[in-house]
């Protein structure tokens, strides 16, 4: 017997379930389903789950700012259920933003006066205050260390820094995913688990429902591609899907290392996330006093676009691909290095790799389809997991809208944030956009 929802959400992520949380608050009868065995278990378990307000659009740090919000108000956010395993934590630890030509931080501080973000304007002395660990020698541009250049003595000094007090990372990014589902299953929200999508079943133009490997059939009105890495795959199943979309998204390997902080620094309690374009680096203190260090791409660092199945399948698990590249260890500890000077380089590379589903502009896709009732929430682009649980509200509401009848095409939806007050024109995420060059082609966004 086919079962039937009003609402089909594909991934079960840290996007997946805001979205089903927010759809079930509203009174849709919400099935989510996942080829993983429990939520957060994809790409959100290898976030390195930053939360900080710099981004490369005015838009962009106004979205990211309310997010922070949220994740500041937590418990009240799931409104206060219990999870057996526990809440995620949110450490405010304030983000620096270091001056430097990898970053156009005149734009950045432009875009923190209009949307009202708290920020002080360092200089270097006051930076070694905060930090005294640190070389402010500028070292840009990026280079990799087998490049002769990488070990030359730098006489020149950076600009300083923008500090944000509100700021810093979620300690567990599939635990933040896994207290979220309990939050909708509160709500009447249905999660199904070990379950892969293989088609998408429409007719006369409307999406009708999913089919499972195992031959489920799942019917709704309404389906939402969440699916992360897998995204695209998803959107080239559901008929017309691919082609009206003229931003595409597709899955890009990312590496993430663990270095050992200076002996004398308590990194894990007195370090702040810290955005460097000058190293190419972005760090935040992990358990054991450790720097966790991923890179901010820049453009000698080589990226590997990977079919997501591929990479996924039996290398370490789901979730982690254990094959480390010594070549990029060497590179992200190298450059920390510069800056870190008694930073403790291991000799054996420690940390992550995990898969980034990134847009043509790394700027995510929040949108409908050409297929009616088909919505997407992707091209996430390694930088929208602070930004979640807004992106469950904004697109739960764009949802309702667009199925009680508005053509958000033609009159994109607004969205009103619900902290800073700002209306969002979700327009702005439009699958039919050109490709925004004020974006940093980052995991910066």
């Amino acid at each position: 017997m086919t079962k039937k929802y009003d609402a089909i959400i594909i991934g079960a992520g840290v996007i997946g379930a805001p979205i089903a949380y927010e759809l079930s608050k509203m009174g849709y009868k919400t099935m989510s389903v996942d080829k993983l065995p429990d939520a957060g278990e994809g790409s959100t378990a290898g976030s390195c789950a930053i939360v900080r307000a710099h981004y490369s659009t005015e838009d962009g740090v106004a979205f990211a700012y309310e997010g922070f919000k949220y994740w500041l108000d937590w418990e009240n956010y799931l409104d206060h259920v219990k999870d057996e395993k526990g809440l995620a934590k949110f450490m405010n630890t304030g983000s620096l933003l270091i001056k430097s030509q990898g970053h156009k931080w005149q734009n950045v501080k432009k875009h923190y006066d209009a949307v009202g973000v708290q920020y002080k304007e360092m200089t270097n002395e006051e930076i070694l205050e905060m930090v005294p660990v640190l070389d402010l020698h500028e070292f840009w541009p990026v280079k990799r260390p087998e490049d002769p250049a990488f070990w030359e003595e730098s006489t020149k000094m950076l600009e300083g820094g923008l500090f944000c007090p509100e700021g810093g990372y979620v300690n567990d990014p599939a635990l933040s995913a896994h207290n979220i589902m309990r939050a909708a299953e509160a709500k009447g929200a249905t999660f199904m688990f070990n379950a892969e999508v293989v088609k998408i079943r429409a007719a006369e133009g409307k999406v009708q429902g999913i089919t499972l490997a195992d031959g489920t059939e799942i019917d709704a009105p309404v389906v939402v591609n969440c699916a992360g890495p897998h995204s695209f795959k998803i959107n080239q199943m559901a008929p017309g899907v691919w082609e009206g979309c003229n931003i595409k998204t597709k899955a890009l390997r990312h590496e993430v290392m663990y270095c050992p902080a200076p002996e004398d620094y308590d990194y894990l309690n007195k370090g702040y996330h810290q955005s460097d374009g000058d190293i190419g680096c972005y760090v935040r203190p992990e358990v054991g006093n450790m720097y966790l260090i991923g890179s901010e791409d820049p453009e000698c660092d080589p990226q590997e676009w990977v079919d997501p199945d591929e990479f996924y399948a039996g290398k370490g698990g789901h979730g982690r691909d254990n094959q480390l590249s010594e070549e990029q260890w060497k590179a992200q500890c190298y450059r920390l290095g510069r800056r870190v000077p008694t930073l403790q380089v291991p000799n054996q590379p420690k940390g992550v790799v995990d898969l980034y589903d990134c847009s043509d502009d790394w700027i995510p896709v929040y949108d409908k389809s050409d297929l009616g009732g088909f919505y997407m929430a992707v091209g996430t682009s390694g930088n929208q997991y602070k930004n979640a649980p807004v992106v469950g509200r904004m697109m739960a509401e764009l949802i309702d809208a667009c199925e009680k009848g508005l053509d958000h095409d033609k009159e994109p939806f607004q969205y009103k944030m619900k902290y800073t007050g700002r209306n969002l024109d979700v327009g702005f995420f439009s699958r039919k956009r050109e490709i925004n060059y004020n974006s940093s082609f980052s995991v910066n966004g």
